[in-house]
């Protein structure tokens, strides 16, 4: 949180105890130790800026009833010299305190002194945290289900960097298993096609544009070379030319989204290093494994899965579970990574308990992997949802929707729903250049600022360091709540991270706008007295200043002109 926030709240708990101090040794408390008590922000300002139960919370200790309890505490608080005003004793004994316009003053200053860190906390301590997202089969362009995980994902690193954790990100590539092989069987019907091949493509195939065109250029490089080979050696040479080409462009598509990932780990090389092998000698070793029908099972119902897994079938091979287990084993044990989130698809919920399971097996804490469940996304146009088939090729990719809608508002859009939420994504609203438009009203209150702060420097005001005794003229209720929102960043962001929730920063700053324009349609920034002026130019910074902050940890640009 802000230094003063954080050092209000101390100074508080101070106050109190001090007060109780005070009033035992009048006597009029019997001695005891003072008990646990909570200090909070009301909902409702009338009850203050924070409010406290240590009068109910001490009845039993100092044998009083609450209200007088909480009325010798007041008559024995010194708040001079303090960031707060005055306090109240309010119903059956809470007491209200009220902040002084120094605190408020305060803040605005704190937030232009920190300029771009503003915002940013160590409440992690630097714990070492991968977040994996997208992960999308490199068999295929990426759908909207990836955009929606790329912009979750993304922005949840951000917060979680903001937070003060050392963050990874991580795309896992499944260049192994099962939708290889289906890969490979749909490259090798559609070049077989182009050479006029008499073969069907299997129901279960992938039946996308993108698998025709891979075929196409096989042939254009390599004629009818691989007609007349084995089907092994002509299904290895298409995937070996076509996946490396879905990977690259899955990179660069990633990247026009402005996702840019610390690495990239393949499923295949935790088949190449042994790993795969070694994670079911250990399984086997601890006791854990039994064989049925032929093959190796996992007794994951003894470690909380509601049934036992399969590892190995009947047919000698791995089952995905395998390389999986194989490839959190690495990031939370080879490489140390203190927690590893996933970002999955609501099609997951039953893949985490199965690796909770496997990794409590193996002796590892299965706290330290967590999941954010992402739940899918229906896309909107004029009030009819669009439908999408991965199967017959018709799905919206990732690069359709970005030159449909600025990356900007897809990548806010998606940040606008708790990632468990089912979510609307109205491409009409997401291209619109209006107030209605949630990232566009928050890119336009900053370009306003902006414009404010430009023509006030070409009318001669010149803004130095800021003062306290300049910003205590921030007196009104609009002000005031202004101020006492950006106050309020640096706990959403630690929310936010404890809740694996970037939607709290994008209602945070829309928020924050919103203060902004009703602070600006009521007060007179420009007014005849020039140390009001001076204050309210202030107050303007630090509202752009946040704002650019928030929009640049979210990858969203923060335009100067609109």
């Amino acid at each position: 949180m802000s230094k003063i926030v954080k050092e209000t709240e101390k100074q508080l708990k101070e106050l109190i105890i001090s007060a109780v101090n005070a009033a035992t040794e009048k006597g009029e408390f019997s001695g005891g130790e003072i008990p646990d008590f909570i200090i909070e922000k009301p909902a409702d300002k009338k009850n203050g800026d924070f409010s406290t139960n240590i009068a109910m919370a001490g009845a039993r200790v100092f044998r009083k009833a609450p209200k007088m309890i909480a009325d010798s505490i007041v008559s024995n608080i010194d708040l001079s010299g303090t960031l707060f005003e005055r306090a109240e004793v309010a119903g059956p004994g809470f007491i209200n305190f009220y902040l002084s316009q120094e605190y408020y003053s305060s803040i605005v200053k704190d937030v232009i002194d920190c300029g771009d860190s503003y915002g940013r906390s160590d409440y992690g301590k630097g714990k070492k945290i991968i977040v994996e997202f997208v992960s999308a089969n490199p068999t295929g362009p990426m759908h909207i289900g990836n955009a929606r995980g790329g912009a979750i994902g993304d922005c949840l690193a951000s917060v979680l960097d903001a937070a003060g954790y050392d963050v990874w990100r991580e795309f896992y590539v499944n260049d192994a298993g099962n939708q290889i092989e289906k890969f490979a069987t749909s490259l090798e019907v559609r070049y077989l096609q182009a050479c006029k091949q008499d073969v069907e493509m299997p129901e279960d195939a992938y039946h996308g544009a993108d698998i025709t065109e891979h075929a196409e250029a096989f042939k254009a490089e390599y004629g009818e070379k691989y007609v007349e080979t084995e089907s092994a050696e002509r299904r290895k040479a298409l995937v070996d030319f076509a996946l490396p080409k879905n990977i690259a462009g899955l990179e660069r598509d990633l990247k026009k989204y402005r996702i840019v990932y610390d690495n990239w780990f393949k499923e295949s090389s935790v088949h190449a290093d042994g790993s795969v092998n070694r994670i079911i000698e250990e399984l086997k070793a601890k006791g854990v494994t039994y064989e049925k029908d032929g093959a190796l099972w996992f007794k994951a119902s003894e470690y909380g899965n509601d049934k036992d897994i399969v590892l190995i079938r009947n047919n000698g091979l791995p089952t995905y579970i395998v390389p999986d287990i194989a490839y959190h084993y690495n990031k939370l044990v080879t490489r140390g990574f203190d927690k590893a989130i996933d970002v999955l698809g609501a099609d997951h919920h039953g893949y985490v308990p199965r690796m909770k399971a496997a990794l409590t097996a193996l002796g590892i804490d299965a706290d330290r992997l967590d999941a954010v469940i992402m739940q899918m996304v229906r896309l909107v146009r004029d009030g009819e949802t669009i439908k999408l088939s991965k199967r017959s090729g018709k799905a919206i990719t990732l690069n359709t929707l970005l030159e449909e809608i600025p990356i900007d508002a897809a990548r806010f859009f998606f940040n606008l729903r708790e990632p468990n939420s089912h979510f609307d994504f109205d491409l009409e609203l997401a291209a619109k250049q209006s107030s209605e438009n949630p990232v566009y009203y928050v890119q336009y209150a900053h370009a306003r600022i902006c414009s404010i702060l430009r023509k006030a420097e070409e009318s001669g005001a010149k803004l130095g360091e800021p003062t306290v005794e300049t910003l205590n003229l921030l007196e009104s209720d609009e002000e005031r709540e202004l101020i006492s929102h950006l106050s309020a960043l640096t706990d959403e962001i630690v929310a936010a991270a404890k809740q694996y929730d970037p939607a709290k920063i994008t209602h945070y700053v829309v928020e924050l706008a919103t203060l902004f324009h009703k602070f600006y349609n009521a007060q007179r920034v420009m007014c005849e007295d020039e140390a009001l002026m001076n204050a309210r130019l202030y107050l303007c910074t630090a509202v752009k200043n946040t704002i650019k902050n928030i929009l640049e940890m979210l990858k969203i640009e923060a335009p100067e002109k609109m």
